[in-house]
């Protein structure tokens, strides 16, 4: 299913996103390089209540955010990774299977360490 939001209602499709995810904590996010992952990510995160620091964890993979609640909320991306070895060596698979939220931009380059 496509659906097409502003960006002006980026807050809507978050939430809207959030609402159909029955309960499951970790998504996967695919898109072009410059597709607006990371800003959708970063509304995410603030719906879920962290109040600052979001930002592209392009360099250092794993962003951890603290929540209102206190609850983390894990910001992952794989574009630099070659292989899934290398997103185990990095701790992805640790967040992953956490109980926290997790969003991950470039799942494709380790597609076999995500829950299912």
């Amino acid at each position: 299913m496509e659906l097409i939001f502003k960006l002006t209602d980026i807050s809507n499709a978050a939430q809207w996103l959030l609402d159909q995810t029955n309960g499951s904590k970790c998504i996967a996010f695919h898109g072009e390089m410059g597709a607006g992952k990371t800003t959708f990510i970063s509304a995410l995160c603030t719906l879920l209540g962290v109040q600052s620091g979001q930002s592209s964890p392009t360099f250092p993979i794993i962003n951890d955010y603290v929540t209102s609640n206190g609850e983390t909320v894990y910001h992952i991306d794989l574009y630099r990774l070659k292989s899934e070895t290398e997103a185990m060596a990095a701790g992805v698979e640790d967040c992953l299977y956490s109980g926290n939220y997790c969003f991950v931009e470039w799942p494709e380059k380790a597609q076999g360490i995500f829950p299912p």
